[in-house]
């Protein structure tokens, strides 16, 4: 089965045989996610998400995908403190999804609900939520996680039709930002693509009117805008981070206008 690891140890397929006495207890903790410096975005996630991070685009092709940066390094969450505490109002739905996750052997066309089993809140103890009750069926709670998974899936594949079509109308480049952290080291944060401004206003205008139709265009515009917290990062990371300059590439960090709002929640 195919599932996007990342934040993920001991992911198994949540049945009522193997867990039929397992209870989840949520936690107000991320440390899960502490080593994660990027997860994907659903492109509903935008407007919330364009407030506190720097929103790109990674991938090729039709692999193309929005991710929120999180850090400047391999290794490190800026968004995440010492106390395992988030240190903004709006988690990705990628790291609110946890411990659960939909896996596939077909390329989706059959999700398979999974759970990681080396989550801290996972306990046969009765602690938190059960998963399945005394008749071996499933609780509200499993119903809502399920809920929450499918919303999340089907905006994961509106996501993909924005990207195909950005890809399409050729409007991605590559960038890079460089960073000069203490003792004047510099890093380099590669492999993401943004919007170029120059290439967008070249399209056609019966194109421009069918992303303005279906939101394309606003998500685009919340991308650009967005692109300015890349200095928040680095205001995250005390006793590391300096300074940031410009991107190294020709493209420029841009202002745009506002959008509509909406997210998965």
């Amino acid at each position: 089965m195919t599932v996007q690891l990342l934040i993920y140890g001991q992911v198994e397929a949540v049945n009522k045989k193997r867990h039929a006495g397992w209870s989840i207890k949520a936690e107000n903790n991320y440390d899960f996610a502490r080593k994660v410096n990027s997860v994907p975005l659903m492109a509903v996630e935008f407007p919330k998400a364009a407030e506190d991070y720097a929103i790109v685009f990674a991938g090729n092709g039709d692999d193309i995908v929005p991710v929120v940066v999180m850090g400047v390094r391999e290794g490190e969450n800026a968004y995440v403190d010492e106390q395992g505490q988030w240190k903004v109002g709006y988690v990705p739905a990628f790291i609110r999804r946890y411990p659960f996750v939909f896996a596939t052997s077909d390329e989706g066309k059959t999700l398979t609900l999974c759970l990681d089993e080396a989550y801290a809140g996972c306990n046969q103890e009765g602690r938190g939520e059960r998963l399945f009750d005394a008749e071996g069926e499933q609780t509200q709670y499993l119903d809502k996680v399920l809920s929450f998974l499918k919303d999340y899936q089907a905006q994961h594949q509106r996501t993909q039709q924005f990207c195909r079509k950005l890809n399409e109308l050729g409007v991605l480049e590559d960038m890079g930002a460089k960073f000069t952290l203490p003792g004047q080291e510099e890093r380099t944060l590669t492999g993401f693509k943004v919007v170029n401004r120059e290439k967008l206003k070249g399209i056609a205008a019966e194109e421009l009117s069918a992303l303005m139709a279906n939101d394309g265009l606003e998500l685009i515009y919340r991308h650009l805008h967005s692109m300015s917290n890349l200095n928040k990062v680095i205001e995250r990371l005390p006793r590391q981070v300096i300074s940031s300059e410009d991107l190294t590439d020709s493209s420029e960090v841009p202002s745009a206008a506002q959008a509509a709002e909406a997210g998965v929640h």
